[in-house]
């Protein structure tokens, strides 16, 4: 990521011919949003003096006390490819600050910077590479989505049959001109599913790339007249989107993951890394998999992970650790969904991570069998419990696990749970298609 000072965005913005700039921040469910100002206001905007109303903003403040601050992270200016080329518009993504200056704790990007602040004194450096998934869909006449995407390909196919290579490529290269580095691209299992690997970062950073991907991703497929979506299963009976998530955590400059002479030449504390998100998977499966939607991904026999266990190879474990080793060596959670607040989930797992480190866990014994082949019996033999069945469930389990709940602060734990449930009554209590169809001839 680059550095600027004020003043480097000031040149910049006069010299490139900036008009407006766009102030994004998320709410708690990880919605972007964000205020557009004109090139005027861009010193205000510098001196952290533009405001929000914050009770307009889902899981923010109440209305007798709405005023609050947006601070730009200078390093995050970016100028938006995919506007026009004259008058162009840029982003910064910001923190939320209380009129008094102290920092919102209901922002989830500050929930993150607390967790890290926390590793940093423990003198680590967490760093996060995500693999985001994706579907992209038909529009109708209206251009609303359909669930259509007049596409035959799988994995790794292409043109002819994979229709969304153009589009995959035009991603990449507006990504890069936003400082991305684009690792690989291509089509996923599915028809219509599409993935791109951009390169990992500091956990911030990668948190807030997350975010400006979905943006993006979403921003150009409909030039092109299709909707990209990040929902988890959006088509019953193939493979759903996840976001696997990388993580490696360094201390003076090395991987303290890797040790040459530890078993499969991971560290004690990559083990006790493991074991602390084994110990708390289920109480951050809420924030990793937040919609009803999202368990429709989590069952057997669509590749997806339910099942807590870890593996140096096995695809069908929870936890994988890539066979890279060195400065490459890195825990791959593989049950996160494109859906999450991604500020909430990688702290979520850092947490989770640090506290198997600070209590000196150890991680149940290697699973190399394939899961999904094991009867239920032959699970419980070996030990291995599996993720919650569905929202509702994932929600008591957050509640129930203190190390989470702390790592999200009371705020945005009791919005954050109260949202969550009137999201699964809203789901119990709507009349479906599926149950139209069988039930009303029938009965």
């Amino acid at each position: 990521m680059k550095q600027y000072s004020a003043e480097d965005i000031l040149r910049i913005v006069n010299e490139e011919d900036v008009e407006f700039i766009r102030l994004q921040f998320t709410d708690i469910f990880g919605q972007l949003k964000n205020v557009a100002v004109t090139r005027s206001q861009i010193e205000k905007v510098l001196n952290n003096e533009s405001m929000i109303d914050g009770s307009s903003i889902e899981g923010f403040t109440r209305i007798h006390e709405s005023d609050q601050y947006l601070r730009p992270d200078l390093d995050t200016f970016a100028i938006l490819p995919w506007q026009p080329a004259t008058r162009k518009t840029a982003r910064l993504i910001c923190d939320v600050y209380n009129p008094d200056g102290t920092p919102f704790v209901g922002d989830p990007r500050g929930a993150l910077k607390r967790v890290l602040a926390r590793a940093e004194a423990m003198g680590y450096q967490f760093n996060v590479g995500p693999e985001m998934e994706f579907f992209l869909f038909e529009t109708d006449e209206k251009g609303l989505p359909t669930s259509r995407t007049a596409d035959a390909a799988g994995y790794f196919d292409m043109a002819p049959i994979d229709h969304g290579g153009n589009v995959r490529r035009e991603i990449c290269l507006m990504l890069e001109e936003m400082g991305f580095e684009i690792e690989a691209s291509h089509h996923e299992v599915a028809e219509g599913q599409h993935e791109i690997d951009f390169r990992y970062a500091d956990a911030l950073t990668a948190a807030d790339n997350i975010t400006t991907f979905r943006m993006a991703v979403k921003t150009i497929a409909q030039s092109h007249g299709l909707h990209a979506t990040f929902m988890p299963k959006p088509v019953y009976g193939i493979n759903g989107s996840g976001m696997h998530t990388n993580m490696s955590l360094f201390k003076d400059g090395k991987n303290i993951f890797f040790d040459p002479n530890g078993p499969k030449q991971l560290s004690k504390e990559a083990y006790s890394f493991i074991a602390g998100i084994l110990a708390h998977v289920r109480g951050m499966a809420a924030i990793t998999n937040p919609l009803v939607n999202s368990y429709k991904r989590l069952v057997p026999g669509y590749e997806a992970p339910c099942y807590l266990a870890w593996s140096a190879s096995n695809r069908s474990a929870l936890i994988r650790i890539p066979a890279a080793r060195g400065s490459a060596t890195r825990v791959e959670l593989r049950c996160p969904d494109p859906a999450c607040n991604p500020y909430l989930a990688i702290a979520a797992c850092l947490a989770a991570g640090l506290d198997g480190i600070e209590k000196n866990l150890t991680p149940p014994a290697e699973i190399t069998e394939n899961i999904f082949a094991m009867s239920e019996e032959e699970r419980k033999a070996h030990g291995i419990d599996s993720l919650p069945g569905n929202l509702l469930e994932a929600v008591e389990c957050l509640e129930r696990d203190p190390v989470i709940v702390h790592t999200l602060g009371e705020h945005i734990y009791h919005h954050y749970v109260a949202g969550k449930k009137r999201e699964w009554e809203e789901y119990r209590t709507r009349v479906t298609d599926w149950e139209l169809k069988k039930y009303m001839v029938v009965y």
